[in-house]
């Protein structure tokens, strides 16, 4: 009895000095997290009126979150007597621990950073970089995902794109085609250039502005060749692309002007 007597007034004794502190931590954590969701949520109603990047608005989400979440950790766990300083200090040496086995994870984090904040592309844009063409489809903190022409999902890492050169072909609002077209050397250049000409301002999809051209590229060794360079959107590239060849293969045969092809000549002695 007297044992039980003494472990009853160590429970009372423990519910005195400790209880109040673990209330008052459930209740920090609870106000707490409300206040972090009430904040988050005006964050982000801000961030929609003032038309934020939905990649950078996704990250200043998740970073200002987390931030909050260990703040109110931190406040909680003192509520509850425990030394902070050294709380924090375990705290950062396995940041630093972590920070040395990520090296290259940390390299890819600053280049999201710095891709975010100098906005070099954006979601919808068509690019080429790290020896990938392709639209960006999503933004991450760490990579940054493309879809190709041919329909495939390329990951490049937010490092190298940061470090390496990137080609936005949207950032202008037009890019060039260039084709070569090649025709016979007893064809009249002036009417090759008009027939070329006009297979380019026919469609609808080239620009008028900056205007197409059609100029004598190279006299090769069977044919004399035109830079054919029409103006589009970006996203209108391939169907200018695969338009100009077949309209223009259409356009000089109606004209009666000759493609050249590569002949082979036997010499038999």
């Amino acid at each position: 009895m007297e044992d039980a007597q003494i472990w009853i007034e160590k429970g009372i004794d423990f519910i005195v000095t400790f209880g109040p502190r673990v209330i008052g931590a459930i209740l920090i954590y609870i106000i707490g997290s409300w206040v972090i969701k009430k904040l988050i949520g005006g964050l982000r109603k801000v961030m929609e009126k003032s038309n934020y990047e939905e990649s950078l608005k996704r990250f200043l989400m998740r970073l200002l979150t987390w931030a909050l979440r260990i703040l109110l950790i931190l406040v909680v766990v003192d509520q509850l007597g425990v030394d902070v300083t050294t709380f924090a200090a375990v705290i950062a040496a396995a940041g630093l621990a972590v920070g040395l086995a990520l090296q290259g994870s940390l390299s890819n984090f600053a280049g999201g950073v710095l891709i975010l904040v100098f906005k070099p592309y954006k979601i919808g844009d068509l690019i080429e970089a790290q020896g990938t063409i392709g639209t960006v489809r999503l933004i991450d903190i760490f990579t940054t995902k493309l879809a190709t022409p041919q329909n495939k999902l390329a990951i490049v890492p937010n490092g190298a794109m940061a470090n390496g050169n990137i080609i936005n072909y949207t950032a202008l609002g037009q890019i060039r085609v260039d084709t070569v077209i090649g025709v016979d050397y007893a064809s009249d250049i002036a009417q090759t250039k008009k027939v070329l000409m006009e297979v380019l301002t026919s469609n609808p999809k080239v620009l008028k502005e900056p205007a197409p051209t059609v100029n004598v590229m190279e006299l090769a060794d069977s044919s004399v060749n035109f830079a054919v360079r029409p103006y589009c959107k970006p996203e209108d590239y391939w169907q200018v692309y695969f338009d100009t060849y077949e309209g223009c293969k259409l356009a000089l045969d109606a004209a009666g002007i000759e493609i050249p092809y590569p002949h082979r000549v036997q010499v038999q002695k």
